[in-house]
């Protein structure tokens, strides 16, 4: 994990390409600490934070607001823009679209920094956009949206990312924004670390819960844990060691989440320090009608197993229960969902 001691000013500009939960909350607390950032993003957020401007809080009690009319709001790249730095925060379904829109409006060389879930997002936008130089980025902690132009993040973490000499400039910037970022010679275990992780979104998403009240249910957390035993395996075969990002390791998380609740409520405190307004970013797709990220997650699963002539029968049966939801949609049980995953 490098860092670096360089001065505290921002080294340029920076673009929020998707102005979602995770742009808006990083962008804005870039923002709140005197960085110039523009938010490009859709017309249902960039309204609501025209009307009410910006609202950051956090489970530690912070807070910033920005007033709308210090706000730069696009909802497409400006034509002109030069950017330092590109946050890139869009949904995994909406990455090739907005690769070639950067790689269209901006500069050869420009500096992307891509914040989303999944593995496969930066080799993708790398892809459509080749003049960009695109980093892969992970974000630990869960965002929600709480209201129009208001954002709260509901979990603790560090922002992390892949070394580079172009983004080492930036390290005091993001830690005087009070979203700092640590850089990692390779990024892929600390990847697959929070993937496993996410494999909760569609426990929850299918539940209907806050985040706390669904881990403080056994069933859930089983349904959780078959998830990721499943990722282990696969992840076992194809010879990649996920990082810690949890409390603890991921392969003894499995074990922690089957525990009786009422040993879980002691053993997993600190996972427990989630308040009661978080929630998956998952939860919100459905609640808003929108496609979900479950392709990268479970899909990510699913396709290394095929890659090992594996199967991952439990991801993907939760892959197929949220691609139905729309057609379907209704909150499972605990049971209910077990039953699903055959446990």
């Amino acid at each position: 994990m490098a860092r670096a001691e360089v001065p505290d000013r921002p080294p340029g500009e920076v673009l929020v390409m998707g102005a979602g939960t995770i742009g808006c909350f990083v962008g804005g607390s870039l923002a709140a600490a005197g960085v110039p950032v523009t938010f490009v993003g859709r017309p249902r957020v960039l309204q609501g934070l025209a009307e009410h401007g910006l609202a950051l809080s956090d489970l530690e009690g912070g807070m910033h607001r920005l007033p709308a009319a210090s706000l730069r709001l696009s909802e497409q790249v400006p034509v002109g823009a030069m950017p330092a730095l590109v946050l890139l925060c869009v949904k995994s379904g909406a990455t090739a679209a907005a690769a070639a829109e950067l790689a269209f409006a901006l500069p050869a060389g420009t500096l992307v920094l891509s914040l989303q879930n999944g593995i496969s997002n930066c080799a993708a936008a790398s892809r459509v956009g080749p003049t960009l130089q695109v980093l892969p980025g992970m974000v630990p902690y869960n965002v929600a949206e709480i209201g129009p132009g208001a954002f709260h993040r509901g979990t603790a973490g560090r922002l992390a990312a892949q070394d580079d000499a172009a983004l080492r400039p930036w390290l005091p910037v993001f830690a005087r924004a009070g979203v700092p970022l640590d850089l990692f010679p390779d990024l892929l275990p600390v990847q697959w670390g929070k993937l496993l992780l996410n494999l909760n979104n569609p426990v929850n998403a299918l539940s209907g819960l806050p985040l706390r009240d669904e881990l403080l249910q056994r069933g859930y957390r089983r349904c959780f844990a078959a998830l990721i035993d499943e990722a282990l395996g696969v992840l076992g075969s194809a010879g990649i060691a996920p990082a810690q990002v949890a409390a603890v390791p991921a392969q003894r998380l499995s074990a922690v989440l089957r525990l009786p609740d009422w040993l879980f409520r002691l053993v997993a405190a600190r996972m427990l320090r989630i308040d009661a307004k978080a929630r998956s970013s998952m939860a919100d797709d459905l609640a808003l009608g929108r496609r979900t990220e479950i392709d990268a997650l479970s899909g990510e699963v699913v396709r290394l197993a095929q890659d090992q002539d594996l199967e991952a029968p439990r991801n993907a049966r939760m892959f197929a229960l949220l691609e139905e939801w729309p057609a379907q949609p209704r909150r499972w049980t605990a049971r209910q969902l077990q039953d699903a995953l055959g446990l």
